[in-house]
């Protein structure tokens, strides 16, 4: 029986662990190129996987590892998209995250 991976958020290790469950949500990736916003602001409570989802644009878009990066999404919903495939690994990516910042002051941040 496949595990759920609760606390990893990295794509590439949740869609390569065999034992590891994945909810494909890479529809995410065809509404985001439908959308002709300049700017996708993304909210969501805690825990409802926004970290997971940056992190499959990241692996998706990515142009250093485009050619490795493509078979991760091999089966995919949206691999069947031709047009969004034409896309992957075609843009820059700036990932930032503060999964992981638990302070509450900027001045603590540094």
């Amino acid at each position: 029986m496949k595990r759920i991976p609760i606390g990893y958020s990295d794509f590439k290790r949740i869609i390569t662990t065999p034992d590891f469950l994945y909810v494909d949500k890479t529809g995410l990736i065809e509404e985001f190129l439908a959308d002709p916003v300049q700017v996708l602001l993304i909210t969501r409570p805690r825990r409802f996987g926004k970290t997971l989802n940056l992190s499959t644009l990241r692996y998706f878009f990515d142009q250093e590892n485009a050619v490795e990066n493509r078979k991760l999404f091999d089966g995919l919903k949206v691999s069947k998209n031709q047009a969004a495939m034409a896309e992957q690994g075609k843009r820059p990516m700036l990932y930032l995250t503060f999964k992981d910042c638990k302070e509450l002051q900027w001045v603590d941040l540094q």
